[in-house]
């Protein structure tokens, strides 16, 4: 038996059957403190880098699985995409990322300013704008694959872990953002990451709808990239119809 030392119930095993605190209680020193900075902050040592192997090796499996409830192993999806969104947008806007020379060279003084002011803006709130994406990237899943039924959240879910998933391709490819920035080179850097991104996408929604064959999952990925299109046209016209609302001068 164990004497619990937070709240002294007696206990066999490994937790207190009371308050649930560990029967093991480590000595206060930097170690401490490193596996406290790493389990309550980024809870690296439950699965964020087992979690981005999976989502690099079986995607979709690996995603099916959390959803059914196999979660111990892995980094929360919606942390995930908020923490390495954060380390993203703080690159962008430290190194000041840009926007392609030829997509400006021919534009007119107000397009130019509609444009720095939207760049500007998701250079300082990264995450929040990849966080706002979800919920359209996931309805547009969810309709287009609705005879699956899996229900909304678990597509915000499933979309989530892609997200994630995006996020890491980019972080590795920003010295190539970074190196190519405000030159008509960088719209191919940006084409090639929309493409992985796309391929990452497919790839994973045909191992998540296994029962569906492969054209099937196909033309319903292509669907669904569709209808997230026609929201991201309406939330880019409303964006631009909102800035210049609040920029008169712009106008």
């Amino acid at each position: 038996m164990t004497a619990c030392k937070n709240c002294k119930t007696n206990f066999s095993g490994n937790f207190c059957n009371n308050c649930g605190q560990s029967a093991e209680t480590h000595p206060i020193n930097f170690h401490y403190l490193w596996h406290d900075i790493q389990h309550g902050v980024f809870h690296f040592d439950k699965g964020l880098f087992f979690t981005i192997r999976e989502l690099f090796v079986r995607p979709g499996e690996a995603i099916r699985e959390f959803i059914y409830g196999k979660r111990v192993s892995h980094f929360k999806p919606v942390a995930m995409v908020f923490l390495l969104g954060s380390i993203y947008g703080l690159l962008y806007h430290y190194f000041d990322i840009g926007t392609p020379h030829q997509f400006t060279a021919d534009a007119d003084s107000k397009t130019v300013a509609i444009n720095n002011l939207v760049n500007n803006w998701m250079a300082s709130h990264y995450a929040l704008a990849t966080m706002l994406m979800l919920p359209f990237v996931s309805i547009s899943s969810y309709w287009a694959f609705y005879k699956t039924g899996y229900n909304l959240v678990e597509h915000f879910v499933m979309n989530s872990f892609i997200t994630a998933q995006k996020l890491v391709v980019s972080l590795l490819l920003f010295p190539f953002l970074y190196a190519t920035n405000k030159t008509p080179e960088m719209l191919s850097v940006i084409s090639v990451t929309m493409f992985i991104d796309f391929l990452l996408t497919l790839w994973t929604y045909n191992q998540f709808f296994e029962t569906q064959s492969r054209l099937k999952n196909i033309l319903k990925t292509l669907l669904s990239y569709f209808i997230l299109c026609v929201f991201m046209a309406i939330a880019i016209l409303v964006t631009v119809i909102v800035m210049l609302l609040t920029n008169p001068h712009l106008l």
